[in-house]
């Protein structure tokens, strides 16, 4: 993939490697993030696709190297694969919105200016008329987009999303596609896990296929159009049934 007017990748793993207990998590990953690009990583289960998302986020020990070549902040959004909520919790959509949006605790109320930006962020993710909804009691998919809503401010220079589709039905689907190519429209870099195909080849710019090393790099056309490759990934179809 060619970068954007000549500027370096955005963000750059070389030779990363993570081992635990002696078992090779990853092995040796070298890739590149381009700016303005929808990159997904797949593969089947177990392969190190997360492993290689809390790297980058810092989260776990690595070898090898990770470069980011910023125009800003560094600011990174991040959408993990899971995110419990204690039931007991009494907190609102919007109080949790609003924890690292004002200084005033939310046990005081949300700021009104905080409230009219958290409105527009449910907007943007489908969520309209949540914001007083008890967090602990949305669906697997409307948490997703509460998560999705707080990633996106203050906007990120980098995007990252662990199976942004989990849990959302057919209409959530087509609305957090929607939103994402918006979002790359505006500039913005998208690092994905995903284990929807479909999804991929509709969204996509570049695909790594990872099984704890790289098997094969290239837009959805070409990594995913090898019978081998096919036959270490879960299927589409597979994917939806999980739902």
């Amino acid at each position: 993939m060619t970068p954007a007017g000549g500027e370096p990748p955005l963000v750059e793993f070389l030779d990363v490697s993570i081992a635990r207990q002696r078992e090779h998590l990853l092995s040796r990953v070298s890739l590149k993030v381009e700016r303005g690009s929808i990159h997904a990583i797949v593969g089947p289960n177990g392969a190190g696709k997360t492993t290689l998302l809390v790297a980058l986020l810092g989260l776990v020990p690595f070898d090898g190297r990770i470069v980011a070549h910023w125009r800003g902040d560094g600011r990174i959004g991040y959408v993990p694969q899971t995110f419990v909520v204690d039931p007991s919790l009494p907190v609102t959509v919007a109080d949790f919105l609003a924890l690292t949006r004002q200084r005033r605790p939310v046990c005081f109320g949300v700021a009104s200016m905080t409230r009219t930006k958290i409105l527009g962020l449910l907007e943007q993710v489908g969520l309209r008329g949540l914001d007083d909804r008890p967090l602990a009691v949305l669906s697997g998919g409307e948490t997703r987009r509460v998560l999705l809503a707080h990633a996106l401010d203050p906007t990120p220079e980098l995007l990252i999303l662990d199976e942004p589709a989990s849990g959302l039905d057919e209409s959530g689907v087509r609305q957090l596609e929607e939103l994402l190519r918006a979002l790359k429209a505006r500039g913005a870099s998208i690092l994905m896990v995903s284990h929807d195909l479909d999804q991929v080849r509709r969204l996509a710019d570049w695909v790594t296929v990872l099984d704890r090393a790289i098997i094969k790099e290239g837009a959805p056309a070409e990594a995913l159009a090898d019978a081998d490759v096919l036959s270490i990934l879960p299927s589409s179809r597979e994917r939806r049934a999980r739902r």
